[in-house]
């Protein structure tokens, strides 16, 4: 029996099965788990927490004569409060289309099908342009600032035409061209977090040429080093530890380049509790565009498949990244960047209240909770079903997300196809 009790009233030997409350409220990664360790009960105790939902079937059930606040059929939270200053969920909040800026006016919105098409063309030719850029700067020269600016723009262009479909599609990069399509991916977010930020035309540029040369240091990084499958020795570490410093002076010597993109370049590693590297800056003395680049370039790397190890799913990437806010990221910009992507990113996997599983295909402007979902597998009768688009914002639809799956528990082999209608590395 599922019982709603005061996080007071918690006990080692309680499963705990949800938080009444916003997951970035809380420290922990996983949201069913048995209590048993102190420390854990402390973490909780010690949170904004107040009241939470045990399952008596798996655990203890609360002291005698303790009665619960509720015991009435349990409904999964769909957890959408970041915290904003003016104390309302973003989730709920419609998100008007903002004006594009003066030289994107002429660019018409594009379905994501649509724009799919068109962003595998940009991502191939942008892959082609930075492994070029790459390799002149291995012998030295300096990085062709106009090329950029007009890759740039390619990208850019795609994002204001439909922001999910090229931020996607440069997530199914391999481990062979992650350092590439990572430099591509990165400056999309840029551009996609910056136009949420409502930032001029102009620093909206800066931010993806940012993004774009984020990386350019790994030039300088041994291949053998770079592309280790293993785990890297402490000196190997320090090695690739040095690319932003290696990056920054490649980018000066250029002499072409505004200083944001160089102090981006610099600083994309800082954090805001002064732990990251190189110089261990902490808060404001953080640009704000090294501080949006380190949470891009973050999220494509946990997001991204590496020698090492596969990426993470899109939304929990999110939370993850979201119990990392207090000591690495910008909270606001944190925020910002949820926004521009949506709490369910396109490629997540999903469980509707119906019992059907699906795939996020696009995001819906009306609340970033609705997005539009492909069902292709029913819980209920454990098969899979024809695919079907379900627009979770439609005034008709009745369905809603009620969690988000893992896809390494599904295995579903075409997980990226159904999303995107491409096969594994057809585009």
């Amino acid at each position: 029996m599922l019982k709603r009790i005061d996080t007071k009233d918690l006990t080692l030997g309680m499963y705990l099965h949800e938080f009444c409350g916003s997951w970035m409220d809380h420290p922990f990664w996983r949201v069913k788990f048995l209590l048993k360790d102190p420390a854990d009960l402390a973490r909780i105790h010690a949170t904004a927490i107040r009241e939470c939902w045990i399952d008596t079937s798996k655990g203890l059930d609360v002291a005698v004569g303790t009665a619960p606040i509720s015991q009435e059929q349990f409904v999964p939270q769909i957890d959408t409060d970041f915290g904003q200053p003016e104390n309302l969920s973003i989730a709920n909040v419609t998100i008007a289309p903002r004006p594009p800026p003066p030289s994107a006016r002429n660019l018409a919105p594009t379905d994501m099908h649509t724009e799919l098409r068109q962003a595998a063309a940009i991502c191939n030719k942008s892959k082609d342009a930075v492994v070029s850029m790459f390799s002149e700067a291995r012998m030295g020269r300096a990085v062709d600032a106009d090329g950029a600016q007009n890759l740039v723009a390619e990208i850019s262009d795609s994002v204001t035409r439909n922001p999910g479909a090229l931020i996607s599609l440069a997530r199914l990069k391999t481990a062979d061209d992650y350092t590439f399509m990572h430099s591509v991916a990165v400056c999309a977010l840029m551009v996609a977090l910056a136009r949420q930020l409502n930032l001029d035309d102009e620093q909206t540029r800066l931010a993806g040429m940012a993004g774009l040369l984020h990386d350019m240091g790994k030039a300088a990084i041994p291949l053998a080093i770079l592309n280790k499958p293993g785990k890297l020795t402490d000196h190997e570490f320090e090695v690739i530890r040095s690319h932003p410093v290696e990056g920054y002076h490649m980018l000066r010597e250029g002499g072409n380049l505004p200083e944001a993109v160089l102090d981006a370049c610099l600083h994309h590693h800082e954090k805001i509790d002064g732990s990251g590297y190189p110089d261990k800056l902490s808060g404001d003395a953080i640009s704000e565009i090294a501080r949006m680049a380190a949470i891009c370039d973050v999220y494509d790397a946990v997001t991204s498949d590496r020698p090492y190890k596969r990426g993470w799913d899109p939304a929990g990437s999110l939370q993850r990244m979201a119990e990392w806010t207090k000591d690495h990221f910008d909270s606001r910009l944190f925020h910002a960047f949820v926004k521009s992507i949506g709490i369910y990113p396109v490629g997540s996997l999903v469980r509707l209240a119906s019992g059907h599983v699906g795939v996020v295909i696009e995001q819906s402007p009306a609340a970033l909770t609705t997005p539009i979902v492909k069902v292709f597998f029913s819980t209920k009768s454990g098969l899979r079903i024809g695919p079907e688009v379900i627009n979770l914002s439609a005034p008709d639809c009745h369905d809603k997300i009620v969690a988000r799956e893992n896809p390494d528990q599904w295995r579903f082999p075409d997980l990226n196809e159904l999303w995107s209608g491409f096969s594994e590395r057809q585009w």
